[in-house]
């Protein structure tokens, strides 16, 4: 990324941008590739973790449809890149969310030339916002997919289950939760991400199998279950980077 929009401070690290690094992406700054950079020394699998992340999200897309799903919702949708959602499921109404300035641009313009696709800017740590602001774009009398990967490690415990929590009770049956979330496998250099992501627009927030699970709570979770990303419902079970371990994955329906 050559210039920062107005209003966007380049040299503080982004954690979109950021991703977007991990994803070979070119729309990042200098700082962000050096708090990447530093991230990738304490845990080199990132960036292939992050293409695994990447490649549950598009088989998990396909089974919420598959399951008779047109309404998709991705919360915190970050940097446009290959492979996203409204490409995915082109059946299927679908509704990015972000807050960050520079997504908003970059999504926006991806999206000039969409149908059925909406870009929102809003705040998924103010659920009640949100949800005002979808019921514009959302039919909540039918089932919708609330997408949220890679986001909830970002939001402390009890704000991040009450906003799963709204997002279930506002949303009928038939309706589905996907969550992607990284979780402490290296105890002894966690505080190490944890203090570069401190200095970023975002701080981890690590929790373990258990505290991840809980998000579920009031949903039945499909087969298999809450997993490692490449261990969701794999397209080549021998596939590279399926011992990647440092993230769960689970995909579930409201009853």
């Amino acid at each position: 990324m050559d210039s920062a929009p107005e209003g966007v401070d380049p040299n503080i690290p982004n954690v979109a941008r950021m991703y977007d690094y991990y994803l070979d992406g070119k729309d990042n700054f200098a700082a962000d590739r050096a708090a990447a950079e530093q991230i990738l020394k304490t845990f080199p699998d990132t960036k292939q973790g992050a293409r695994a992340n990447r490649a549950f999200l598009r088989r998990a897309v396909r089974h919420v449809v598959d399951s008779g799903v047109r309404q998709i919702v991705d919360l915190g949708a970050g940097l446009p890149t290959q492979g996203n959602t409204h490409e995915i499921a082109p059946e299927a109404r679908v509704v990015y969310v972000d807050y960050d300035s520079v997504v908003c641009v970059h999504g926006r313009a991806l999206l000039a030339r969409q149908d059925n696709v909406d870009f929102l800017q809003a705040d998924v740590r103010e659920p009640d916002a949100l949800l005002d602001k979808l019921g514009d774009l959302v039919d909540f009398d039918q089932p919708v997919a609330f997408l949220m990967l890679a986001i909830l490690h970002f939001i402390p415990d009890e704000q991040a289950y009450e906003i799963v929590r709204k997002l279930k009770d506002r949303s009928v049956p038939g309706s589905h939760l996907v969550i992607s979330h990284a979780v402490d496998s290296t105890p002894d250099t966690t505080p190490q991400a944890l203090e570069i992501y401190r200095k970023a627009t975002a701080s981890l927030n690590i929790r373990d199998h258990d505290g991840i699970l809980r998000f579920f709570d009031g949903y039945e979770l499909a087969e298999p279950g809450l997993t490692y990303p490449n261990g969701w419902r794999p397209d080549d079970p021998d596939a590279p980077g399926n011992g990647i371990t440092f993230g769960y994955v689970g995909v579930a329906r409201k009853p």
